[in-house]
């Protein structure tokens, strides 16, 4: 089965989420750096396939695979384009979410990048291309040895609710993009399930039991489909045709991937774009994200978001490289 790539170049540098360690020309290949050509965060040599009798859809006549890390900063920077899709397409797509393993450890030194202090620049940098806050300073202050235990705790977190699930993973991307937290560490991994409402003590012993066979079981996935990077995105029809998006990519690139394997069986849904719906929806929202769901110019977005701040509907969480505003 034939799998289309769609992919759009760009020339901006920007921090990249390699699915882990591979050798290239007798050199590490650092698992937090990418092609800066590209934009996107790959193994070289490294091509996606999708298999039919691996990828099926449900009830949905389109199924989303995304491949992502907790920190993979490629993902943060598509977290726009993704919530807008939900709001227009989630009617008529499916969207399953597989954990990738970005960070085993730091057992490797190459790339420019032999320890975690050396991430908290290209973190900085990749806050810039994606116009999203990200404060590269946790990698200073209390840096992560590994990405796996909150890619655990994600997998226990489905076990119990997959919408749930979902916000659990924003909320450790929050804390660790944004509070600068260890979500390596169990505190700020329960700490975020209790904001998502999850059972913090049935997750716990999911984390330390029948996730772990789930996170290796999406592993195993990952490397049948080839995958090598974030966000990797298969997108789907009833029949295993599939759109492959690699990447950080413009929203109308996922939309043409849903729209070609919808069919015409599905269709864009016009959603309410006024702030309170938008709040209702997600609770937190970056400047370029309420700019992009409310469909309006960051300058009036930005205006929106002060003036309910100033009257109380509204919170922000103050970064060095951008805000977070919060419904209250």
């Amino acid at each position: 089965m034939a799998v289309k790539l769609l992919t759009v170049f760009v020339s901006a540098g920007l921090l990249g989420c390699h699915a882990q360690k591979v050798k290239t020309m007798g050199n590490n290949v650092n698992a937090l750096i990418c092609d800066v050509e590209k934009g996107v965060c790959e193994m070289p040599g490294a091509v996606a396939t999708a298999d039919s009798g691996v990828i099926k859809t449900g009830e949905k006549p389109v199924k989303i695979i995304y491949f992502t890390d907790p920190i993979c900063s490629s993902c943060w920077g598509i977290e726009p384009q993704l919530r807008k899709l939900k709001l227009e397409y989630g009617h008529g797509v499916d969207i399953e979410y597989r954990m990738g393993g970005l960070l085993p450890d730091w057992s490797y030194n190459s790339g420019g990048i032999s320890k975690p202090s050396d991430v908290a620049s290209h973190w900085d940098e990749a806050s810039r291309y994606y116009d999203m806050a990200i404060d590269g300073d946790v990698w200073l202050t209390d840096p992560l040895d590994s990405s796996y235990p909150p890619s655990i705790a994600f997998k226990a977190a489905q076990l119990q609710d997959g919408v749930k699930a979902v916000a659990f993973l924003r909320v450790m991307r929050e804390k660790v993009f944004l509070q600068k937290k260890n979500i390596a560490k169990w505190e700020h991994i329960a700490a975020a399930a209790a904001e998502a409402g999850l059972d913090v003590v049935q997750l716990k012993s999911d984390f330390e039991g029948k996730a772990k066979l789930l996170f290796e079981e999406d592993l195993k996935l990952a490397g049948k489909l080839m995958v090598r990077g974030f966000p990797s995105v298969f997108v789907t029809d009833g029949a295993g045709n599939t759109e492959f998006v690699y990447g950080f990519k413009p929203y109308d690139t996922f939309v043409k991937a849903v729209e070609k394997m919808g069919q015409g069986a599905v269709k864009k849904h016009n959603y309410p774009k006024d702030w309170q719906s938008l709040f209702a929806k997600y609770p937190t929202l970056t400047l370029r994200e309420f700019a992009e769901l409310a469909g309006i110019a960051k300058e009036e977005a930005l205006k929106v978001l002060n003036l309910h701040e100033q009257e109380g509907a509204l919170s922000k969480l103050v970064t060095k490289n951008g805000n977070l505003w919060i419904r209250r």
